[in-house]
């Protein structure tokens, strides 16, 4: 279909949208699912490693992202318009099922559509965000009532029209400081205050000394720019959407993810907090029985598929090495 060097960019239509994918490869399907604030291009280097082994690697550009459109109304970024629109990928591409890869806010919506739509996906890679079940309130009303009036970024992009104002007008300042390692070197933060109401997040985060090896200025070049002409709006409205996503999903509760799951992060993302994988594996095991391991890549933080890709690679291949042919 394409070289396995160069991916090939093109539009779908999907759900009721035209979306931009980047496709590498021939063979079984796997959709590479990005988080925010990231792009098709995160997975680079999953999609030549994927083509190469012999697999249709399909990274789209998410609703709200880069050159896919970006509805208007808030709604419109629910997890069953998310998860419709990556079933409409499978159906857009031909085929009856596919295998997922995710990461970020691409592994919630994932985990979502391995529940929502089990039919149509055959396992997951999921990375940074694991699964423990649906909770007894959402996450937007947990958070509220652990952080009051401090400042936390989920609660801040609950606010209209707020956070992408802020990013919006300085993209490379909020993308520079979030796309670091662990142990970046940082200026210190121009906000130390708790309080919500002392300021944005830019300033809460200290400005980078440098970027990190993994990524070159070509690649933050490349993130700015689809981030400036696609805005933030988008992405944001993920967010905005998690409490509507609880209350449309009571039919979840105690349901179980049983398609073969592979979980990756890395060991200093701070997502999973300090969890070792024992804890991960316990945490998810209930709800995802067909948990087929747990791979923390030791001292990587939250960007683990540019971070460390030939780990990240290594372990996506051997999992789906494993798995029943198609």
């Amino acid at each position: 279909m394409n070289d396995k060097t160069t991916a090939t960019l093109r539009f779908i239509q999907v759900n009721g949208i035209t979306m931009r994918i980047a496709e590498m490869g021939s063979g079984p399907l796997v959709i590479l699912v990005h988080g925010w604030p990231e792009s098709w291009y995160s997975w680079r280097h999953q999609l030549r490693a994927l083509a190469a082994a012999g697999y249709h690697a399909v990274a789209p550009d998410m609703r709200g992202y880069g050159k896919t459109d970006k509805p208007e109304a808030v709604e419109d970024y629910d997890i069953h318009h998310l998860g419709a629109d990556i079933v409409g990928i499978v159906d857009a591409l031909g085929e009856k099922t596919a295998v997922l890869i995710s990461h970020d806010w691409g592994a919630i919506v994932a985990w979502q559509c391995m529940l929502l739509h089990p039919e149509r996906f055959t396992a997951l890679v999921a990375m940074s965000v694991p699964f423990g079940g649906r909770g007894p309130m959402s996450l937007v009303d947990m958070l509220n009532k652990a952080h009051g009036d401090d400042f936390f970024y989920i609660l801040y992009f609950q606010e209209p029209g707020v956070a992408e104002a802020e990013f919006d007008a300085d993209p490379r300042g909020i993308l520079s400081r979030l796309y670091l390692s662990p142990d970046s070197p940082r200026e210190a933060p121009l906000v130390t205050d708790p309080k919500r109401v002392a300021g944005g997040w830019i300033p809460r985060l200290g400005a980078a000394k440098g970027l990190p090896e993994w990524l070159g200025a070509d690649d933050l070049d490349f993130y700015v720019g689809e981030f400036k002409e696609a805005g933030f709006r988008g992405g944001i409205n993920y967010y905005r959407n998690f409490h509507r996503n609880w209350e449309t999903t009571p039919q979840l509760a105690g349901a179980q993810v049983r398609k073969p799951v592979l979980f990756i992060a890395g060991s200093k993302d701070v997502v999973i907090r300090g969890a070792t994988a024992e804890h991960l594996a316990a945490m998810m095991k209930p709800v995802v029985p067909n948990l087929r391991g747990v791979t923390l890549i030791p001292g990587i933080g939250h960007w683990v598929q540019q971070e460390s890709p030939e780990e990240t690679n290594a372990a996506i291949l051997e999992f789906l090495d494993h798995l029943p042919k198609p």
